[in-house]
């Protein structure tokens, strides 16, 4: 009989575990995020889009070009584009020439904007609180320092 190595064996293992490791993550992930979505929508007639765009705002008070900020959240100018339109049209956000360059654009939270986000935000810490409120506190400081290690790596490594 003809066998494999035992390091062979143990890496397969090792890379199987990494595999379900992942599928856990992606089906997590995707069930907070549903839950994100459809909570949002009820309790605050906005998208999850709409949140991340306020959020990445409310960090940066004096605002963001648009470009930066399509940047920083990791999609295209024409979806922050819109999403910003919708935002402005709302009231929540302001936007204003760049100085300098008529094309470029600054943008940033109106007081009205931030206020509706520190309640969103408010609302989002307690959701996530209550579904991830099972996993032990030594765990998740571990698994948050853990996942911000691989990003940080991965984002080196590409």
């Amino acid at each position: 009989m003809v066998s494999a190595p035992l390091d062979t064996v143990e890496r397969s293992a090792v890379a199987k575990e990494r595999l379900r490791l992942w599928i856990r993550l992606l089906r997590a992930s995707r069930l907070i995020e549903n839950e994100l979505r459809e909570r949002l929508k009820r309790d605050y007639e906005t998208t999850l889009p709409r949140f991340d765009v306020m959020a990445a705002l409310y960090r940066q008070p004096d605002g963001m070009a648009m470009s930066d900020l399509s940047r920083f959240l990791l999609v295209s100018n024409g979806n922050v584009t819109g999403i910003v339109e919708r935002l402005v049209k709302d009231g929540f956000v302001s936007r204003a020439a760049r100085e300098g360059d008529r094309r470029a654009f600054i943008v940033k939270l109106t007081p009205i904007g931030e206020t509706r986000f520190t309640e969103m935000a408010a609302a989002h810490e307690n959701w996530i609180e209550e579904f991830l409120g099972d996993v032990a506190d030594g765990d998740a400081v571990r698994l948050s320092a853990t996942l911000k290690a691989f990003r940080s790596n991965w984002e080196e490594a590409h």
